[in-house]
């Protein structure tokens, strides 16, 4: 799944829903390739419809939590699932959006050594602990939030977004995704 495939050369494109194609075609002119998460999930078009709603919701949708902020929980929670495919793309993603190469880098390597602001700190290590043990989270843990600014609202799309990218890990490494070369060179 590493090759270089775009929206109008997929061999399964005239089997698509119009919708599908034209999604798979505006990834393409946004980003350059369509990401092999998305080849994958054509597998199975309402699998596909779910992630594609769930993502663009968690990731694009409307948010207390910015847009680097949610690809930054994306990346702790993909490093310590140890998810190849997603801590490479959305490690490419936290170095474009920060303008910081070292910055996405020691992300997926280990937040805990990035230079990060307290309330940056504090989110990611919420994000850590609902990553590691869910079960663990008190009301201390989501007052510890509040404290640095954070709504009920955004500790709700904290955890979504630790739930998403979760799931995503655990089927992306079962099934063996690897990332697009692309990322490798992106926002380097």
């Amino acid at each position: 799944m590493t090759e270089r495939v775009t929206a109008l050369d997929l061999h399964v494109a005239a089997d698509l829903p119009e919708r599908t194609r034209k999604y798979l075609e505006i990834c393409d002119e946004k980003i350059g390739f369509v990401p092999n998460v998305l080849r994958a999930y054509l597998f199975d078009l309402g699998k596909f419809d779910a992630f594609v709603a769930m993502y663009n919701d968690l990731m694009l949708g409307e948010s207390g939590l910015s847009k680097l902020e949610r690809e930054m929980i994306a990346v702790v929670v993909s490093s310590i699932n140890r998810c190849w495919y997603c801590q490479v793309a959305h490690g490419a993603a936290v170095r474009e959006l920060s303008g910081d190469p070292v910055l996405g880098e020691a992300m997926v390597m280990n937040y805990r050594v990035a230079d990060l602001d307290p309330r940056t700190r504090a989110m990611l290590d919420f994000a850590a602990l609902v990553t590691e043990a869910s079960a663990k989270v008190e009301e201390a843990d989501r007052e510890t939030l509040r404290a640095h600014g954070f709504s009920d609202h955004d500790i709700f799309g904290i955890i979504a977004v630790v739930g998403f990218f979760s799931m995503s890990n655990r089927i992306a490494s079962a099934t063996g995704m690897q990332p697009n070369l692309e990322y490798h060179a992106m926002a380097r």
